[in-house]
C-alpha cells in the first residue's frame, strides 16, 4: 500500500469516526536499487566515513616516549583525550562543549541551506542501513525479488539465502563494535587480545551492546528509527524556511499525471498533460516508503534517490530531466501561481548568522587552543584550622598545592609567592637552589600534590585577609600559571 493509499485509508476511517492510530503498523519496505549522481555521491560518502571509523585506531602518532602513540585515543585510565597533536585533560570539558555548539550549528546550518543533508547521507543510521540493503540486494535480489521471496515460502535456496545475508549482517555490527572499543585502548593490542580471548570483559560487553544495536537498527528497525526514534526531523521541521533547498516534485510540470501515451491524446486533443508518468520509481527507490509527490513529508530523509529515478525514467522518454529535484517552497508556490522562480538565496541573514556564530565559536575554541598554557596550579586553603599563630607571635597558613604538567616531557617549575611582602614560602618535597629560590619537579603529563605553608612574622603582619598569588613558571619557557588564594591574619 502506498502513501497516497494509506491517507485515503485513514481519511475514509476519519469519515466514519474511527481515529487512525498515532503509530502506524509497521509495513516492510523493499526499496529498489538506482543509479545516478546521488546514489553515487551517497556510496562514495559511504566508503569515506565508514573507512576513517574503521581505519583510524590503527593510526599512528609521534608523541615522544611520555605518551601513547595511537593517533585519536580516548585514554580512560589515564583520563585524557589525544587527538593527532591534540590533548585534552579533563579540566578542559569546555572544549568538548565547544565541539557540541558548533556540531548544532553546523546542523543548524546545513537545514538552512538544504534541508535535512545529514539524514540523507552523512547519519550513521543512513550509511549502515544503505550497507545493509546492498549486502541484502546482492544475496536476495532486487525490490521485486525480495518481494517475492517474502511472499513466498520457505526452500533450501531462500534459507541459504537468509543465512548468508544474517551471517555478513552480523559479521558487520561485530566488526562495528570492535572498531568503536579500539578508541578507547591501542589498537593493535586490544586487536591482538580479541583473537586469543584475552581481551578485558569490558570489551566483549560493549562490542556485543553495538553488534546487537547496529544489527536491529541497520537490519530491521532502518525507517522506523527516523521516523519514531530520531528528534532531528521534528526540530528540521520547525527551523526550516521557504528560502532552505528540500527535495521537492515540480507540482507545476508533474501535473496532471498521465502515461507517455495518454499524455500524447491529452496534448492532441488540446487538453493539459503533466511530465509524470505515473511509474512510481520515485516511490520504489525511498528507503522509508515516501511518495514525494504528496508533498514534503516528515519521513522523507532527502537523500535524493527519487531525483536519480525520475531522473533516469525523463531520460528514457525524452523528457527534461529535473521533475524532482532541490528547489525551494517559495519557488514551488510562484510556479503554481504562473511567476518566475527566484534565484536560490543561499547567503541570507539566517545562513549569515549560523556561519558567524560557528566562525566566533570555532575562533574562540582555537585562540583557548594555541595560547594554551601547559602548566595549570591550583591551591586550596586549609579549613581547620585557617590559621596558626606561632611561639614569636608570627601567624602561619597552610595550603594543598598541585602543579599540572600538561608537557610529554618531565620539567622543573619555579615557585614563588607574590602579593604579600615579607611573606616566606615553604612547600614540602621542593628543591632549593643556593638562591634560595624553590623547584619542583613534575613529571610528563603528570601532576604532583604538595603541602605548602606561608608564614608571616610579627612585626610584618596586618590584620585582615591579604589576596595572594602563588606563581609557577617554567624557566625553559618563560611560561607561567598562576592560583589567587587568600593569608589570613586575626585580629590582636
Amino acid at each position: 500500500m502506498s502513501v497516497k493509499q494509506e491517507q485515503l485509508r485513514e481519511a475514509a476511517l476519519e469519515a466514519e469516526g474511527v481515529s487512525s492510530p498515532l503509530y502506524a503498523s509497521r509495513k516492510k519496505i523493499y526499496p529498489q536499487s538506482v543509479d545516478g549522481y546521488f546514489r553515487r555521491m551517497k556510496w562514495a560518502i559511504l566508503v569515506v566515513t565508514l573507512g576513517i571509523y574503521y581505519l583510524l585506531p590503527f593510526v599512528r602518532w609521534d608523541r615522544g616516549p611520555y605518551a601513547p602513540d595511537q593517533a585519536v585515543l580516548v585514554d580512560l585510565v589515564n583520563r585524557r583525550f589525544y587527538f593527532f597533536f591534540i590533548e585534552i585533560w579533563p579540566q578542559e570539558i569546555y572544549y568538548l562543549t565547544g565541539l557540541l555548539i558548533l556540531a548544532s550549528l553546523t546542523l543548524f546550518l546545513m537545514n538552512a541551506i538544504a534541508g535535512r543533508i545529514w539524514c540523507g547521507y552523512l547519519c550513521p543510521q543512513t550509511i549502515w542501513t544503505d550497507l545493509f540493503l546492498a549486502i541484502e540486494r546482492v544475496i536476495e535480489g532486487d525490490r521485486r525479488e525480495r518481494m517475492l521471496k517474502g511472499r513466498s515460502k520457505w526452500t533450501p535456496g531462500r534459507i541459504r539465502d537468509a543465512v548468508a545475508k544474517h551471517t555478513i549482517w552480523l559479521m558487520i555490527p561485530w566488526w562495528t563494535g570492535g572498531a568503536w572499543v579500539l578508541y578507547f585502548t591501542d589498537a593493535p593490542t586490544l586487536v591482538m587480545q580479541l583473537v586469543t580471548f584475552t581481551a578485558p570483559y569490558i570489551a566483549y560487553v560493549w562490542i556485543g551492546i553495538l553488534t546487537v544495536t547496529t544489527y536491529f537498527f541497520a537490519g530491521y528497525m532502518r525507517e522506523q528509527v527516523c521516523i519514531y526514534m530520531c528528534p532531528w526531523p521534528r526540530i528540521q521541521a520547525a527551523l526550516t524556511d521557504e528560502h532552505a533547498l528540500n527535495v521537492t516534485y515540480r507540482y507545476d510540470r508533474g501535473e496532471p499525471r498521465a502515461s507517455v501515451k495518454q499524455a500524447e491524446t491529452l496534448r492532441e486533443q488540446g487538453k493539459p498533460a503533466g511530465d509524470c508518468v505515473e511509474c512510481n520509481q520515485c516511490f520504489n527507490v525511498c528507503p522509508t516508503g515516501v511518495d514525494i509527490r504528496d508533498g514534503l513529508q516528515i519521513d522523507c530523509i532527502q537523500c535524493g534517490l527519487c531525483i536519480d529515478a525520475c531522473d533516469n525514467v525523463m531520460t528514457k522518454i525524452g523528457r527534461t530531466t529535473g521533475l524532482i529535484g532541490y528547489d525551494t517552497d517559495i519557488n514551488v508556490q510562484r510556479r503554481q501561481s504562473g511567476l518566475e522562480a527566484l534565484n536560490v538565496r543561499i547567503v541570507r541573514p539566517r545562513t549569515l548568522l549560523y556561519a558567524a556564530v560557528i566562525a566566533i565559536v570555532g575562533s574562540i575554541m582555537l585562540y583557548a587552543l594555541v595560547t594554551r598554557i601547559p602548566i595549570e596550579i591550583s591551591v586550596l586553603h586549609d579549613r581547620n584550622p585557617v590559621y596558626v599563630r606561632l611561639s614569636e607571635g608570627g601567624i602561619r597558613n597552610a595550603y594543598t598545592l598541585r602543579l599540572l604538567n600538561k608537557e610529554l616531557q618531565p620539567k622543573r617549575f619555579h615557585v614563588h609567592v607574590s602579593g604579600l611582602p615579607g611573606a616566606q614560602l615553604d612547600i614540602a618535597g621542593a628543591k632549593i637552589d643556593e638562591q634560595g629560590k624553590i623547584f619542583i619537579d613534575v613529571g610528563a603529563d603528570q601532576s604532583r600534590e604538595l603541602r605548602a605553608l606561608i608564614t608571616m612574622k610579627r612585626d610584618e603582619l596586618t590584620p585582615g585577609r591579604h589576596d595572594i598569588r602563588i606563581v609557577a613558571s617554567n624557566p625553559e619557557t618563560g611560561r607561567a600559571a598562576m592560583a589567587k588564594n587568600l593569608f589570613i591574619v586575626p585580629e590582636k
